[in-house]
């Protein structure tokens, strides 16, 4: 999908309007961590993650991870080339693509960037929904790198929620936020049955993750 010209020009209007916005607000954030571990696990046998989170926290997820080398893909449409601006500007790569179109080529160059040390993130029931219904793209990525699935769920105290598909989220100024990370889900190929059966497992995983990043919040909001 080729944009025209406006669009383009209006997608860097967009970034570079909400980059300073975004950046202001990050610096006022109190992060809790939990499951960092598993990362440092993964820094240990030397397997990039792949990032599995559902769209409603893409800015959240984008201020804790910035400037990590992780390479996100995004859609081809116009929300994503703003998206693509604006992540590039924090420290992301970006593999253009969706599960509606350009995926062959957004994963081809996941998995290039993969074996160059890259780690990846996906937004999983991105770019159009439904929402909080995974996608299989990260899954058959894993299975074509022996890397694994890491899912990871971020919550707000305090928070807008924007009118959208994904009720996207965006944390207050001052806002506690907490970050649950799972262990990695190892996915053994890339046969339909296998993806399957992981697409369900991260389902399962972010689901269990929230219920913990609302616990955390309970414990710090006491």
């Amino acid at each position: 999908m080729t944009l025209s010209r406006r669009k383009r020009f209006r997608a860097g209007v967009i970034a570079a309007a909400v980059t300073p916005i975004f950046e202001a607000l990050g610096g006022t954030y109190h992060w809790h961590e939990r499951g960092t571990e598993h990362l440092a696990y993964l820094t240990r046998v030397g397997r990039p993650p792949i990032f599995a989170f559902w769209h409603g926290r893409i800015m959240a997820g984008m201020l804790y991870f910035r400037d990590r080398g992780i390479v996100v893909m995004t859609s081809e449409n116009f929300d994503g080339e703003w998206i693509a601006r604006v992540i590039r500007r924090f420290g992301f790569g970006t593999a253009r693509g969706s599960s509606s179109r350009g995926a062959v080529k957004a994963l081809v160059q996941l998995r290039r960037d993969m074996a160059n040390g890259c780690p990846a993130a996906f937004s999983v029931d991105g770019p159009r929904g439904p929402a909080r219904a995974t996608q299989p793209g990260a899954l058959w990525l894993a299975g074509a790198t022996g890397n694994p699935v890491v899912p990871l769920h971020i919550e707000s105290s305090r928070y807008w929620t924007i009118r959208s598909w994904d009720r996207h989220q965006i944390p207050k100024p001052g806002a506690e936020v907490a970050i649950a990370i799972g262990e990695p889900i190892w996915v053994a190929s890339t046969d339909e049955p296998t993806i399957e059966t992981g697409r369900q497992e991260v389902d399962r995983v972010l689901a269990r993750l929230e219920a913990e990043t609302h616990a955390m919040l309970g414990e710090v909001c006491a």
